[in-house]
């Protein structure tokens, strides 16, 4: 039986920040987040093929303050 494959060691286009990408072992922080549609479409065009740290998808996915929700 082999091992799990490890996360990938990836740097943050938008901070510049290092992080684990667990994507391909189905352990990627970014699972348990809630990320609009259009956000996904938004980021997927802004830095296609890469993956944004935690931190940048938390930021990303909490509303400023003042701005209309959804």
């Amino acid at each position: 039986m082999s091992a799990p494959p490890l996360p990938l060691d990836s740097t943050c286009p938008r901070c510049g920040g290092g992080f684990a990408c667990g994507a391909a072992t189905g352990a990627c922080d970014c699972f348990g987040l809630r990320l609009s549609d259009a956000l996904r479409a938004e980021l997927a065009a802004r830095w296609p093929g890469r993956c944004l740290c935690p931190r940048c998808l938390r930021e990303l996915s909490t509303p400023s303050p003042g701005a209309p929700q959804a």
